[in-house]
């Protein structure tokens, strides 16, 4: 049987030219073989979407919260989209009171609430800019996004509210209002009104308007909705403009997407609200449930509460960052393990066979009825027994965790693609996070981000430097991306914005590789940036430059053409998108640890120093110093190293001619050599089975077939993606894991460092 192809060429390839890369075929989602989804009749912005559903579902139950009850949570309680509306009326006449009109700026701070969305749409109705301030971004970034944006207006999470209090006085040059989302202490209130600035509770807030009436104004598709701070990497948070047109494209795109593969959202849905709303990913996908009438009911706030809320919300589509749904694998791998012999045994049984059925094309829900019934339905359960969908997003999903999760979870699960190595469904702020999205059902594309969604146009443009060709027979090269869900710019950075819009192409960096089915795997990233699995951006580059400081680290100083001196730092930083920290190579200075040994009593040649526990606890200790004296962040400390006596050099294909760190060549070589802050098990998503002649019909493990095909290579390995085995005995297994006395590189997996 052919294999179904997911998109449409609709221009050519295009030769290197004029010193310009050459450029692969310009791509379209099947399902917009007929031209981009229509504009969803009546909209123009985001107001209208929200405006809309309110006429056509005035009593849908919209925002729902736990309702409390001697301090014990209850059930949800729901505000209907009329309700809902009211208090957006009352909200927005109160900002117009307070001198805020069309075009100004509000920002919102704190976790996910009603209020927090009741605000937005306040901001939507008036044509102002909502900027969001990330919960987590701390006071510095705080304060810089408030003069940056010149923000008027401020609506804050009552416990937020002394963060915004440590931004004064800088912050007073542009705030004239605080609102809380609950009370305010008269301490807080002396504070603010002593810098000259007004600050109301939430139900001061509300009767501030009184009974006055402001017409609303006529808003555009290409008037800007919100500016989105990304956190960046290097220097200063950048503001991502973002139009009420992508917003809206995106809303139709989704829904064209969803209903071409007869999952379309309707009223009877239900969202769980937790996962950043000033993250551009949550933000669309409840303007896709708001345009729907459905209903979106908000966590309480507590990722150790949070099962417990999904129990009692029952959410129909569940969108998770992976480290969520490395905990939900995690906790069902413990439970089966726990399970007894004869519950392990039918579990893996019933996983082999829906895995293989599914494997040969059938879908999740035909795949298996009768063990979805008997094993699979406590899973979804677990997950309060009516998910249809899980959506991942803002970091990668390991396959062998979507994979698994794919069979169990009685559901669709599906990825996307958005921009950093390996992101997911969330996708890139400066896309409105729509770009790629898997299939249902579509088991082949496990451990891709599917086919572009049916609003954007994408090609490949080769990357010569890297190897990387787009017209060769396997198309590789950095993605661009073009359609109306782009963003309109960086907000007073045109300079950041010409260096990444080229022609209407949007460069994201990221290499990616076609597959025959039309889905896209990443394979790489054109710059040395990358993500950490709790979503946060590492500049490695710039990080290496702070360490490179340290004075016990190796300094190569080298002779420039015009005779001049430059340093290269001798340290090699690595972290991954499945991992939440760094690790480094260093090349520390003989002389200087051989002074620290001398002094400290230690009596070792150079070589043995740099085995020593000792000198790596040293050498952490004054990495930690430089990191707190320049003020990084936390994720950015390094919290295990390997001292390499011998510098990176061109004779191991470490470094370029130009003496450039080779970082694939880097991550290969240290992998090879099996040093522990960066081996890992290999994890098989599918599970030892009979048709790879890996088990007997009585499900015991051949270990001979075992070895040979881990041993084959059949899994191919690439540089970011190289797993390690080492074994220390001859061929043995732990629970379902099959080890070898050598090592073994696996591809698709990921490496995972130990702590």
């Amino acid at each position: 049987m052919a294999q179904k192809r997911y998109i449409i060429e609709i221009e050519p390839a295009k030769e290197a030219k004029d010193e310009k890369p050459s450029i692969g075929p310009v791509y379209r989602s099947v399902f917009a073989k007929d031209g981009f989804p229509p504009p969803i009749d009546g909209v123009e912005s985001c107001w209208d979407i929200f405006r809309m559903s309110v006429e056509r579902y005035p009593n849908n139950p919209m925002l729902g919260r736990r309702e409390m009850m001697n301090g014990k949570p209850g059930k949800y309680v729901w505000m209907t989209y009329r309700e809902v509306h009211n208090i957006v009326v009352k909200v927005g006449n109160s900002v117009r009171s307070c001198g805020v009109g069309e075009g100004g700026r509000c920002g919102i701070y704190g976790a996910n609430c009603a209020e927090w969305i009741m605000s937005m749409e306040a901001c939507n109705a008036l044509g102002l800019y909502c900027v969001p301030l990330y919960d987590t971004l701390g006071a510095g970034a705080i304060e810089y996004i408030i003069c940056h944006a010149e923000i008027t207006i401020a609506i804050v999470e009552e416990k937020k509210i002394p963060e915004l209090l440590k931004t004064f006085p800088n912050a007073t040059k542009y705030l004239r209002t605080i609102v809380s989302f609950g009370k305010v202490t008269p301490e807080q209130r002396e504070e603010v009104e002593k810098c000259g600035l007004a600050i109301y509770s939430w139900e001061e807030f509300l009767l501030l308007g009184g009974n006055k009436h402001f017409d609303l104004p006529v808003k555009t598709k290409s008037d800007i909705c919100t500016i989105m701070y990304t956190s960046g990497t290097t220097g200063d948070p950048k503001g991502v403009m973002i139009s009420n047109n992508s917003i809206v494209t995106l809303v139709a795109g989704v829904k064209c997407f969803l209903e071409s593969v007869n999952e379309g959202l309707t009223v009877k849905d239900v969202y769980l609200s937790y996962l950043p709303l000033a993250h551009i990913f949550d933000r669309v996908i409840e303007e896709c449930f708001i345009n729907h009438g459905a209903s979106i009911g908000f966590w309480r706030g507590d990722v150790k509460l949070l099962v417990e809320d999904i129990g009692e919300l029952k959410p129909t589509i569940f969108c998770a960052v992976p480290r969520v749904l490395d905990r939900i694998y995690s906790g069902l791998q413990q439970k089966i393990s726990l399970g007894g012999f004869l519950k392990q045994k039918l579990f893996n049984v019933a996983y082999s066979s829906k895995l293989r059925n599914m494997r040969r094309g059938r879908k999740h829900h035909e795949a298996s009825p009768l063990w979805d019934k008997i094993i699979f339905s406590k899973v979804k359960q677990g997950l309060g027994g009516n998910v249809r969908i899980i959506l991942s997003g803002a970091a990668p999903l390991a396959p062998h965790v979507e994979g698994y999760l794919r069979v169990v979870a009685c559901c669709h699960v599906l990825q996307g693609y958005g921009r950093v190595v390996f992101e997911n469904f969330a996708g890139l702020t400066e896309s409105c996070a729509g770009t790629f999205a898997a299939i249902p059902n579509e088991f082949d594309m496990l451990g891709t981000v599917g086919p572009p969604v049916p609003n954007v146009d994408v090609c490949l443009e080769s990357v010569p430097e890297m190897g990387y060709n787009a017209l060769s027979s396997t198309p590789r090269g950095e993605i661009c991306i073009r359609g109306e869900t782009l963003f309109s710019g960086y907000y007073k950075r045109e300079d950041l914005t010409k260096e990444v819009m080229d022609d209407g192409w949007f460069h994201t960096g990221d290499i990616g590789e076609w597959q025959r089915n039309g889905s896209m795997k990443i394979v790489d990233r054109k710059k040395n940036i990358f993500k950490l699995s709790q979503g946060e951006y590492v500049a490695v580059e710039n990080l290496e430059n702070v360490y490179g400081l340290v004075p016990d680290i190796e300094m190569v100083y080298l002779p420039t053409a015009c005779a001049c001196m430059y340093t290269y730092m001798s340290i090699w930083i690595y972290g991954n998108s499945f991992e939440s920290f760094l690790v480094a190579v260093v090349n520390p200075h003989e002389q200087a640890i051989k002074c620290w040994a001398e002094e400290n009593g230690v009596s070792e040649d150079f070589h043995s120093l740099c085995e020593n526990p000792k000198v790596k606890e040293y050498i952490i200790g004054e990495l930690k110093r430089v990191g707190k004296e320049k003020k990084l962040k936390g994720f950015e400390f390094i919290k295990a190293v390997h001292l390499d006596p011998v510098l990176f050099d061109m004779d191991r294909d470490l470094l370029t001619p130009t003496f450039k760190k080779k970082r694939p060549q880097l991550l290969k070589y240290y992998q090879l050599k099996g040093f522990e802050f960066i081996k890992a098990v290999h994890l098989d998503p599918v599970l030892f089975d009979m048709d790879r002649d890996l088990l007997t019909p009585t499900f015991k493990k051949k270990r001979p077939q075992l070895l040979k095909y881990y041993q084959s290579g059949s899994l191919r390995a690439s540089y970011h993606t190289v797993c390690v085995i080492e074994m220390h005995h001859p061929v043995w297994s732990i629970g379902d894991f099959m080890v070898a006395p050598f090592p073994i590189r696996v591809a698709n997996f990921g490496s995972i460092p130990l702590p």
